[in-house]
């Protein structure tokens, strides 16, 4: 709650199931389908299922990223759910994946965005920035 980079926009329910989380960390956006543009503010859609914590939450972009894990319907966080992880190292989790801190090319949603990463992995991460603070 107190990050200066994540900012949690609204949460849903008592207690919460669905939450709009702000970053401000920069990203990549697909300008008019023909170009890539930084982007630096970016929200995301956290759902707590019913069976939460055995099970993962739901995550999708509200904002536009191009990312090989991030499509226009889901956010890929991982194969492997542990019902002790905190919520706030999912909340963590994306906002590195939007900074290309973290990103897989082997298990992509956007084979496009997968592509790009390998051929520019030298200018990777886009920001290098320790979401993690104060968690």
């Amino acid at each position: 709650s107190n990050h200066p980079r994540i900012r949690v926009i609204s949460a849903v329910g008592q207690p919460p199931e669905k939450y709009l989380v702000e970053y401000q960390v920069l990203g990549l956006v697909w300008e008019d389908e023909k170009s890539l543009r930084h982007g630096s503010t970016h929200r995301a859609e956290l759902f707590l299922p019913l069976d939460y914590p055995r099970c993962s939450p739901f995550c999708r972009m509200i904002t536009p990223v191009f990312h090989p894990n991030i499509d226009a319907q889901k956010i890929c966080i991982g194969d492997h759910w542990a019902a002790g992880q905190k919520l706030t190292h999912l909340v963590a989790r994306i906002g590195e994946m939007i900074t290309y801190q973290s990103y897989n090319v082997k298990s992509p949603l956007n084979a496009q965005a997968a592509a790009w990463a390998q051929a520019n992995v030298q200018r990777l991460p886009l920001e290098q920035v320790d979401l993690t603070a104060g968690i």
